[in-house]
């Protein structure tokens, strides 16, 4: 297998054309990775979530990573790796505007509010839901992609004895 470098507009493209990945935050030198929904639009990537152990973590440390990866085969499989930062958008008058722009991004996602709102109706003392729309602010992103190596293919006898 041939492992290679992603470009930024590959990374860009696959954000864009997936919209589902894991999110990484930490608190008290804990980590905590969840599943999320988001659309992603130039440096950021919309989410929306209701109130629960991801947001206060990320409230306490806004210092995250998502991963989003496309698996086809052992052989053939892409990945991005993002680092960048929680940005709470409030449920206040004066963010109005950015909540409904988010939420136009959002709607594009089939079931993009159903991991937020399960999640608040599975925790042992249900809650009424709060719902939380969010960015994750790009600071840095990296991409591998695995492809089928033709020359390793043909070679191949057996197992290799490690």
């Amino acid at each position: 297998m041939l492992i290679s470098k992603m470009r930024s507009r590959e990374c860009r493209e696959m954000l864009e054309r997936l919209g589902f990945g894991r999110l990484a935050c930490a608190s008290n030198n804990r980590p905590y990775v969840v599943p999320i929904y988001f659309s992603y639009d130039a440096d950021r990537l919309y989410c929306f979530s209701t109130l629960g152990r991801k947001i206060e973590w990320m409230r306490e440390n806004p210092l995250v990573c998502v991963e989003v990866d496309e698996i086809r085969g052992h052989d053939d499989w892409a990945s991005v790796v993002v680092l960048g930062q929680y940005v709470e958008i409030p449920n206040t008058r004066e963010y109005t505007k950015s909540r409904e722009q988010i939420r136009s991004l959002l709607k594009k996602r089939v079931l993009w509010w159903q991991s937020g709102y399960t999640a608040s109706q599975i925790r042992r003392k249900p809650k009424p839901p709060i719902p939380v729309f969010y960015s994750i602010k790009i600071e840095e992103m990296s991409g591998l992609r695995g492809t089928a190596d033709t020359l390793e293919k043909g070679s191949r006898q057996g197992t290799p004895s490690v």
